[in-house]
């Protein structure tokens, strides 16, 4: 996929999402705060660029939002051992869509199965507009949005993460490998909610910029 900011084909080995990092997320969605991070893969072929169309599938009734902050990996990481090394890993921050057939996930806990099935589909991660070059931005306190047809959805700050970045990165790190270009959704705050075909999106980080992309049913 093209990036604006990236000067090559942008093609990550992985994309990793993180579960409850949001306190008001946790309780709109009547969870727990975990102790650790938790963390799922969505696969690279989820990926949309700015300004795409985001398909609904058929097979779902209930598909939601959830404007996350986006970071990209520089290097190679195995087992970060400290906050140093993490931040030294980021290549630079994005904006990313978690979108969630969130009837799908429902289900498959109920059936104590993973959430890819709810997760994976093509287009359910909207990614961009830039690459924010990480040594121009600390991403530690951002003001975070999404609007669907204009109307304010989604609003937070990154301050707000249960775990910070580098927290999540080291915690990654010692399950998997990080690769250059690897993506990490960090989490999203309060006010997920339905897409529909025919709906507009906005999402924005201070300091990135604005994901925008349409909404079709299959």
């Amino acid at each position: 996929m093209k990036l604006l900011g990236f000067s090559e084909e942008f093609i990550p080995s992985k994309v990793l999402a993180v579960a409850k990092n949001y306190r008001a997320h946790v309780a709109e969605m009547g969870g727990t705060v975990p102790s650790e991070p938790q963390f799922f893969l969505k696969p690279p072929s989820s990926l949309l660029e700015d300004g795409g169309t985001m398909i609904l599938p058929t097979c779902s009734g209930k598909v939601e939002h959830e404007v996350e902050l986006a970071v990209v990996i520089g290097r190679r990481c195995h087992r970060l051992s400290d906050e140093e090394e993490a931040w030294s890993a980021i290549l630079g921050y994005s904006v990313i869509v978690d979108v969630t057939a969130r009837d799908l996930q429902a289900e498959a806990r109920r059936e104590g199965m993973p959430w890819t099935v709810a997760k994976g589909f093509d287009t359910f991660a909207p990614f961009g507009p830039c690459l924010t070059p990480a040594e121009e931005l600390d991403p530690r306190c951002l003001a975070i949005w999404l609007t669907v047809n204009n109307q304010l959805r989604q609003t937070g700050s990154t301050a707000d993460m249960v775990f910070s970045v580098p927290r999540l990165l080291i915690a990654i790190s010692h399950v998997m490998t990080l690769e250059p270009m690897d993506v990490i959704a960090t989490g999203t705050p309060e006010g997920v909610g339905p897409l529909e075909a025919g709906d507009q999106v906005e999402a924005g980080i201070e300091g990135i910029g604005t994901l925008r992309f349409l909404v079709a049913r299959e």
